[in-house]
């Protein structure tokens, strides 16, 4: 018990335990702010993170076994959520594909309309991340995203769309470098959920 990341006095001794303790709390405040918007549009918060998901990505990955993947839930968790969405007519279900079992979601136009007042709720953490200099923003940026690849690496975290884990990256004499873009990258230019990820 004394060792725990969640006692003050083990927090003292050790930085790394207030680092995490720190970032339970910032999660804390994710999950508030997505439940203040989701009780505001009458929808679940997993409901919420759906529908912006199929906003910003690309088609191939706005399925059930994909979005249960990056949102660490179970296949049925997802799919419930989309029959509730699909019911609601936020969004379209594309059977298109040679598995006539299988479809790719896309957001309705009441979906599009839906999102456009919520995708902002996170807007008051970066107001507060916004205050930091640019200094510190680009360290706590490498810190993260490095952060996030061992995260993926260590099997903890199913997705990540990091240049640390893509094929294109490589890191010669501390240079960052893309394949795909065939250019130099600067610490600020690591992308968290890059487009064009493609895993090694």
């Amino acid at each position: 018990m004394e060792e725990s990341t969640f006692n003050p006095e083990q927090q003292q001794k050790d930085i790394s335990s207030k680092i995490v303790a720190g970032m339970e709390r910032i999660s804390e405040v994710f999950k508030i702010l997505l439940w203040e918007k989701a009780k505001q549009v009458g929808l679940s918060p997993i409901q919420i993170q759906i529908l912006i998901f199929l906003a910003f990505h690309k088609r191939e990955l706005c399925n059930v076994s994909h979005l249960a993947k990056e949102f660490n839930v179970t296949k049925p968790t997802i799919s419930d959520a989309v029959r509730i969405l699909d019911k609601k007519g936020f969004i379209l279900k594309d059977f298109s594909s040679a598995d006539s079992r299988s479809y790719t979601i896309i957001l309705s136009d009441s979906g599009i309309e839906l999102v456009s007042k919520t995708y902002d709720f996170s807007d008051p953490l970066k107001v507060q991340v916004d205050g930091f200099s640019a200094t510190e923003l680009q360290s706590l940026y490498h810190t993260i995203s490095q952060l996030i690849y061992k995260l993926n690496r260590s099997g903890i975290l199913t997705v990540q769309r990091t240049c640390f884990g893509c094929t294109f990256y490589e890191k010669n004499n501390e240079i960052h470098y893309c394949n795909f873009l065939e250019k130099e990258l600067l610490n600020e230019d690591i992308r968290i959920d890059c487009p064009e990820y493609v895993a090694k």
